[in-house]
Order: structure tokens, then sequence, then C-alpha cells
């Protein structure tokens, strides 16, 4: 850290000051609905598979029914996930699919979180 502040001491320059700070300020816009670990879980299992139960989500994401089923509400509710329910020889099957919206949001997010790894590395 002291050779951070050290760093940051030796060049005045404006600009430089001004693209430390940017990733503090790049973070704070970050998705808050997405950047939930529960719900970049979710929002990712769904990115790579077309539709997964709710048995598997929780079993992948090592949670309990209640966890999941808020968090998986909260992005239904944002228009990020689509549920469907049905009924497979009389019990009830809970379905998720990632809506386009979740998919440019999900993107979108990412390509916030690496531009924020670049600016932090760089």
């Amino acid at each position: 850290m002291a050779d951070l502040r050290a760093a940051s001491a030796a060049s005045p320059r404006r600009s430089d000051r001004a693209s430390e700070k940017r990733p503090g300020r790049e973070a704070a816009r970050l998705d808050r609905l997405i950047h939930e670990r529960t719900r970049l879980g979710i929002v990712s299992a769904l990115a790579v598979n077309e539709t997964l139960a709710f048995k598997d989500l929780k079993r992948l994401l090592r949670v309990t029914d209640g966890n999941l089923s808020v968090h998986a509400r909260k992005l239904e509710t944002a228009g990020y996930v689509a549920c469907t329910k049905t009924f497979a020889d009389r019990l009830p099957r809970t379905t998720y699919r990632l809506t386009p919206a979740g998919r440019r949001a999900l993107s979108a997010y990412l390509d916030h979180m690496e531009a924020l790894i670049r600016s932090t590395r760089g």
C-alpha cells in the first residue's frame, strides 16, 4: 500500500490522479442487481444453459430453497430471468431461463468488470 501511495505522490499530473480514482467511481455504477453473489451465479449459470430446474440451480449454487427463491424472484421482477412452473407426474417443476434483457445486462456487467480490472491493473 505504501508503494501505491508513493507512486501516486510521485505523479502529480491531474490526468493521472483522475485515472487513479476512476475504478472506485466506475465500481459504484455496477449493476447491483446482478453483482450480488447468488444472483450473479444464477444469471451466469443460465447464460451457459438454455434452462435450469430449481433443484439444479440450488445444487449448483449451494443455496437454500428460500435463498434461491428470493434471488430468482428479484431477477424475474427485473425481467432478467423467466420462470416457468409446470407439473411432471403430479410433481411441481420450476425452471428458469435467461431473458434477452438478462443476457444484455450480464454482458454489460461483464464488460464493466473487465474495464475495472484493466484500469486497476493498467
